[in-house]
């Protein structure tokens, strides 16, 4: 999971690529970057940490023209930041193209290979997005006549990737000279939009990872890119599209909406807060048979994201809603962050349990999703530490048993808290008296309600279909052991930093 921007406009791009990011922070706090273009030249800078923390205004002055893209990064496999891994990327071979890129591709190892052995292009990082960067430049070399580029070459491009890159993108690129290129894949796993405003000097686009970049910006919606589509506005302006896949669905990820986008996003036509508080109804619903749970005082969200799921639920129980937890805002994300150690201990610093919300209650705490269940077991015990008669738990999505392969960096499957248990079991290890997950079935009509035009979605970490088709067990278990080793070197780090500090 990252954020991408991209913007072809009339007037200095910096400052809108910057406050874009801002906006999409919540998709990536490990490092981010701004590449902006003058014709053919491009103007780059990029560095770990939040978006606030790496550009100084002395950066920004240098990043000048009217034409970019900006990233922010997520920390994949576990791995720590490194300079060589921050986006976008850059080839000046046949054309110079920049890149940054949300997703992760699921035959990145084959097409390094293929790369080297068949085209003579060597790939510097282990980032599958380079590898990406690189298939693209070399089918835009292979479109163009005459080594010029027009958007049917470009376009031509587009298909060419399509055929030989599987897996999750959603892409934003420039390519120097000529404008700015964005794209999708074919089954739409990953969000992307595209704005427009209308200026004094014409019109202006900007695409991004979620619509909540676009208004702010001062860009009204114009419409989802859509599943294996690709958009071009050149540098005069002038804006293209073309389906570029031979064959299209749209299969969006379910997590978005459970977790991932921020609640007042529209994602390919649905309302991520109003599929939440459906997601919210639909878990009352299961509730109010399980005569066991029929004694809750107090409904209690997780806070941020699980708070429209426990205000609805709560409405239609008829039961009270409370703000039990205080949220430490700048303590990160404690699902993206490398290592258990330093996981379990921000889950206490993150939250802070107001007592007088719990004493003597019975509690029905709600959270958006249950991973590896450290944070949902540290949750109950400060419940019951503030003094709660019983703690019950109620997931918003169903039991998370399988890894995701296509850019959300989940645990290996032995890590992961419902592989091989019952919920039975699974409330035993978090310490809840009562655990209730959401139905899959409930989950995509939850979402499926805002669009009936979803074709399915990607929902692998919850039933273990892979929609690519080309997830195998030895593909997983080389994951698991490439995403072992990443931790072990990046909690190394940590306690490296540690020791010389």
């Amino acid at each position: 999971m990252c954020g991408i921007l991209g913007a072809v406009t009339h007037m200095p791009v910096n400052q809108l690529l910057y406050d874009g990011l801002l906006l999409l922070q919540h998709r990536g706090q490990d490092a981010a970057g701004i590449v902006t273009s003058e014709g053919p030249v491009f103007h780059t800078y990029k560095g770990p940490g939040y978006v606030r923390d790496v550009f100084r205004t002395r950066n920004m002055r240098e990043l000048s023209g009217t034409t970019g893209i900006a990233h922010c990064r997520y920390p994949t496999a576990g791995s720590a930041y490194s300079d060589l891994e921050s986006q976008p990327f850059y080839v000046n071979s046949p054309f110079g193209v920049t890149l940054g890129h949300n997703g992760n591709l699921t035959n990145s190892d084959a097409l390094k290979r293929e790369l080297w052995e068949l085209d003579f292009r060597h790939v510097n990082t282990n980032s599958d997005s380079e590898v990406l960067l690189n298939v693209l430049a070399l089918e835009l070399e292979r479109a163009a006549q005459h080594h010029r580029l027009d958007p049917d070459a470009i376009f031509r491009a587009v298909s060419g990737v399509h055929r030989r890159c599987r897996g999750a993108y959603a892409v934003v690129a420039m390519i120097a000279g000529y404008g700015m290129l964005a794209f999708r894949d074919p089954f739409g796993i990953r969000p992307l939009i595209v704005g427009v405003n209308q200026s004094m000097g014409g019109a202006e686009y900007l695409v991004a990872s979620e619509s909540v970049a676009l208004e702010p910006l001062g860009f009204s919606v114009l419409r989802d890119v859509e599943p294996g589509e690709a958009i071009f506005v050149d540098q005069a302006g002038t804006f293209h599209a073309r389906q570029c896949a031979e064959r299209a669905s749209l299969n969006p990820c379910i997590f978005e909406y459970v977790y991932l986008a921020r609640p007042d996003s529209v994602i390919d036509g649905t309302s991520v807060y109003e599929a939440r508080l459906r997601m919210g109804a639909a878990l009352a619903t299961k509730i109010r048979d399980i005569p066991e749970a029929q004694d809750i005082d107090v409904v209690i969200p997780i806070p941020d994201s699980s708070r429209p799921y426990a205000l609805e639920l709560a409405n239609c129980l008829g039961k009270t809603y409370r703000e039990g937890f205080v949220k430490n805002r700048y303590v990160g994300r404690t699902f993206i962050m490398p290592g258990q150690a330093l996981r379990k201990k921000s889950v206490r610093q993150k939250l802070n349990p107001i007592g007088m919300e719990f004493k003597d209650k019975v509690v029905l705490l709600v959270d958006d999703s249950i991973v590896r269940g450290t944070t949902s077991r540290e949750i109950v015990q400060m419940a019951r530490d503030a003094g709660a008669r019983k703690v019950y738990f109620a997931s918003a999505s169903p039991p998370v048993r399988y890894p995701n392969v296509y850019g959300i960096d989940m645990p290996n499957q032995d890590e992961l808290v419902a592989t091989g248990r019952t919920e039975a079991e699974i409330a035993h290890e978090i310490g809840a008296d009562l655990l209730v997950y959401q139905d899959l079935d409930a989950l995509k009509q939850a979402v499926r309600d805002g669009n009936p035009r979803f074709d399915d979605f990607e929902a692998s970490c919850f039933d273990g279909k892979y929609i690519t088709g080309d997830i195998t067990l030895d593909y997983l278990s080389h994951l698991a052991q490439e995403r072992d080793q990443s931790r072990g070197e990046a909690e190394a780090d940590v306690v490296e930093d540690a020791s010389a500090g």
